[in-house]
């Protein structure tokens, strides 16, 4: 029984499969075993994998007709017989020592189901903004109180960059396809069932970033896809048993909220919001009051909706000066 399994599954990864392939084979832990998943891939990139696999005891190779990258992820688990399963994807590169620090980590946490790492995203000359962000705010959690924190702002998690314990993600029903993001989903149910979440304070994975990736082009990870994911395990946490809540931001992106809340049963009772221009109004039917005004509407949850740069700092300190706990009383979700 090799120490981990390595999942990899791969569809049209022809161009970079190699490299992905070789940054496994350098790792300096030496025991791991490749599993290498083709999901009905039309180009070369089965012959590219045959290669690699062909002497080599520890590649592993699945040919398997295209049925998504869920389908895949899990036919490629049903195979694994390592109690560790460490995430790869086909165009990404792994730092030599990345499966060495990483289970070295597990074996230091012993309580940590899923553990990650820093990320560097490349190629960096045409990284536009917005991931270059992401990367900074992914890199910045590392405890597992700091990614619970902002489990419902975005992923706190690079899935190609994780190592999981197999006997917890077979336990929630392994990979699942609910029309929203597949890795973002796993890190909620795990959360649910109690599991805990790391990072080794190192850069041990590196990010392909392509205009073609999936996270761009699939309906699937669409903004509307990742608010349906939110509110769906908001009903399963911090909203079970609620029928009403607040929306820190009547902009854009709280009228969003508010649409799709009140489309699943959750009731917007008012809107919370610094400009003066929206104090003293209504929108959607509903009064927008300052925040000062917080303190007389303390029965009921609120959600920070503001997703502008720096909001979520100031709006948490605001709130914890007024004595709100996050995570009992309020939360943020963008």
């Amino acid at each position: 029984m090799p120490a981990v399994s390595i999942l990899m599954p791969v569809y049209n990864a022809a161009p970079w499969l190699g490299a992905a392939v070789e940054s496994v084979r350098r790792q300096t832990w030496r025991d791991w075993e490749l599993l290498l998943v083709d999901d009905g891939s039309t180009d070369e990139t089965l012959t590219v994998a045959a290669r690699y696999a062909q002497g080599e005891p520890r590649i592993h190779l699945f040919p398997r007709p295209h049925q998504g990258l869920v389908a895949a992820l899990n036919w490629g688990l049903s195979q694994a017989s390592s109690p560790w399963i460490a995430r790869m994807d086909g165009d990404d590169l792994m730092h030599p020592r990345r499966l060495e620090e990483q289970l070295l980590f597990a074996e230091a946490h012993p309580p940590l189901t899923v553990i990650g790492c820093l990320v560097r995203c490349f190629p960096r000359r045409s990284l536009r903004e917005g991931m270059e962000r992401y990367e900074r705010w992914l890199n910045s959690l590392l405890r597992h109180e700091e990614m619970v924190a902002d489990l419902f702002v975005e992923s706190p998690l690079a899935h190609p960059s994780v190592l999981l314990r197999r006997e917890a993600l077979e336990a929630v029903g392994g990979y699942q396809d609910h029309g929203w993001p597949e890795d973002y989903d796993l890190w909620m149910r795990l959360w649910l069932a109690g599991a805990k979440f790391g990072k080794v304070n190192k850069v041990l994975h590196f990010w392909r970033d392509r205009s073609d990736r999936l996270t761009r082009t699939d309906p699937r990870y669409s903004v509307r896809q990742f608010r349906e994911l939110k509110i769906h395990y908001l009903k399963h946490s911090f909203l079970a048993g609620r029928e009403a809540v607040q929306l820190w931001g009547a902009g854009r992106g709280g009228k969003e909220w508010a649409r799709h809340l009140e489309q699943r049963g959750i009731r917007v009772v008012r809107f919370v919001d610094i400009d003066p221009a929206k104090i003293g109004r209504t929108v959607r039917g509903v009064p927008v009051i300052a925040p000062q005004e917080l303190p007389r509407h303390r029965d009921v949850p609120l959600l920070a909706t503001v997703g502008v740069k720096g909001a979520r700092f100031l709006i948490r300190a605001r709130l914890d000066r007024m004595g709100w706990v996050e995570g009992r009383d309020y939360l943020c979700v963008a």
